[in-house]
């Protein structure tokens, strides 16, 4: 019977030797992580181990140098007279065939944007630091090399550390009532959301400096300046019906009124006052009679001219940027929404006058199913529509990279005279939505940045349905605009319990695979930075 008896020893943290000795003969074997060598019966012990240290040694020089061995030699058969040597190195780099990546589009050729491309990385390792900074790339890598897939999404560091943060504080109103609250806190779909939210706004003690302002519900001549007759009728006349009416009939379902939209006493009643609340917003920023304007209660972006859709029953938000037209020529309205805002676009995607820059979730079968790079509006209004579509997982750093690179193009290009965000909050981590790994830091910087314009500003709800993380978000954001901090934990109030079990202000980041390559966001950015709207801006009279 065979004996084999092993000893191992340890010549470096990376290469480790093994002696097997039995009553035939012996064999020394050699381990390392990265191969293996296969050692001639006449080598001793000795002689292994010289061999080792020398690779060890070629390995070492290498790094020193700032030598990038990709591969690891692995070396079959060592023979004590050969010298060890390190194979040369491939630089050839083959497509990974990513999903993905959109430089497989005939527009979107690499000796098409090159230019643009180089300038890209640049902005988007730059994110916010000086503006004189040179828009070349680094040292040592010219067009072509940005022009390499592999290379290019190497040099798109995306960091937001130094994205401007607002120094000054602000005039804020807060458009508020406690029948604004009441109604808000019954809608079906986010049931008890604007209780919360309030209530942290007030525990935190934001409210001294806030302007609060009443709000008034809308009229049927406001709401029918954007939705069609017969809807705004049949939503009406639906407060009258008693409880517990289907809501499945043929009429009710022509007008987008089921499944997501369920009719509900008093419904019209309630988004009247909802939409009431954002055109009294809006009326301040027209009177000069503050820099920010919040309504927390609207934000319902999915309404359509002739039905209901995702939640929302009217469009608060065309309505308040109807209002601002009266003033301004020049609205911009910013979406950071989980879901695309494709009610507003769509009701303003024949004008230049209402620029619309949606940042979203887009992959198949995701409602509502539109807001691919593509849509880029239509007649007067073509290229004044901007959809940035983002894959499952995107984390705070590349989304507020990307919102930067866009948003500095918008900003220099449009040069708009009001802003309106949206600030939806189902795109943090912990929404049921289960899709993107933000957090309340990484929404607050987009905010941060459009308040830093210094431009009359509306924020607005939206999309939300972790209730305690939302109201943190929004609290934030609250705070942002008025300059103040915000305590590390949840003050004591009658909601503390919701926010257990770390009562604590922050939201964390999830751990979704991020499908967003580096190469992904840096041509999709490049893509919507081709657009002859960000190009040339032709304000022409409607």
């Amino acid at each position: 019977m065979r004996t084999s008896n092993t000893s191992c020893h340890l010549l470096s943290p990376d290469y480790s030797i093994c002696k097997k000795e039995d009553n035939e003969n012996s064999e020394l074997h050699s381990q390392k992580p990265c191969g293996q060598i296969n050692l001639s019966q006449q080598n001793d012990y000795e002689s292994v181990k010289l061999k080792l240290l020398q690779l060890k040694h070629t390995f070492d020089k290498a790094m020193c140098n700032n030598e990038t061995v990709r591969q690891p030699p692995l070396i079959a058969h060592v023979r004590s007279d050969e010298e060890i040597k390190l194979p040369q190195e491939d630089k050839s780099e083959a497509k990974t065939g990513d999903p993905f990546d959109l430089s497989s589009e005939d527009d979107l050729h690499p000796e098409k944007y090159r230019p643009l491309k180089r300038k890209l990385c640049t902005d988007i390792n730059s994110c916010g630091q000086n503006n004189n900074a040179s828009s070349e790339p680094a040292e040592g890598k010219g067009a072509a090399d940005i022009d390499s897939p592999a290379v290019a999404a190497e040099a798109v560091s995306l960091k937001t550390s130094e994205i401007k943060k607002p120094k000054t504080k602000y005039r804020v109103a807060y458009v508020h009532s406690k029948q604004l609250l009441e109604k808000a806190n019954e809608l079906i779909r986010i049931k008890g959301r604007a209780e919360l939210v309030h209530s942290l706004i007030s525990s935190v003690g934001l409210l001294q400096y806030l302007q609060v302002v009443s709000p008034r519900c809308a009229t049927e001549t406001d709401i029918l300046g954007f939705h069609c007759p017969d809807y705004v009728a049949f939503l009406r006349d639906s407060g009258d019906v008693p409880d517990g009416k289907d809501s499945h009939d043929s009429d009710a379902e022509s007008y987008g009124l089921s499944y997501d939209c369920p009719l509900q006493k008093g419904i019209f009643e309630t988004c009247s006052l909802i939409s009431g609340a954002t055109i009294v917003a809006a009326e301040t920023l027209i009177n000069n009679a503050a820099d920010v304007a919040i309504n927390w209660y609207g934000g319902w972006h999915h309404a359509k001219r002739d039905s209901a859709a995702g939640f929302c029953y009217i469009n608060d938000i065309v309505l308040g940027i109807l209002k601002l037209r009266e003033k301004f020529d020049r609205i911009l309205y910013v979406d950071i929404d989980l879901h695309h805002g494709d009610g507003v676009e769509e009701a303003f995607c024949m004008t230049p006058k209402v620029m619309t820059v949606s940042f979203h979730k887009y992959m198949f079968g995701f409602f509502p199913g539109t807001g691919s790079v593509r849509d880029i509006g239509t007649g007067k209004g073509k290229y004044y529509s901007v959809n940035v579509p983002l894959l499952d997982g995107i984390r705070d750093a590349e989304f507020c990279a990307v919102f930067y690179s866009i948003m500095k193009l918008v900003r220099e290009k449009f040069q708009p005279q009001v802003i309106v965000l949206q600030c939806g909050a189902d795109t943090l981590s912990s929404d049921p939505n289960t899709s993107f790994n933000l957090t309340h830091l990484g929404i607050s910087r987009c905010a941060g940045l459009m308040l830093s314009w210094n431009l009359p500003t509306m924020l607005l709800g939206g999309g939300g349905y972790n209730f305690p993380n939302t109201a943190k978000c929004w609290s934030f954001l609250t705070s942002l605009a008025a300059g103040k901090k915000l305590p590390l934990d949840i003050p004591e109030h009658e909601h503390l319990l919701a926010y257990g079990p770390d009562f604590e202000m922050s939201t964390t980041a999830g751990n979704r695979k991020d499908c967003n390559t580096k190469q992904y966001l840096a041509d999709l950015v490049a893509k919507i930075s081709r657009k002859p709207v960000l190009v040339l801006i032709l304000c022409s009279d409607e």
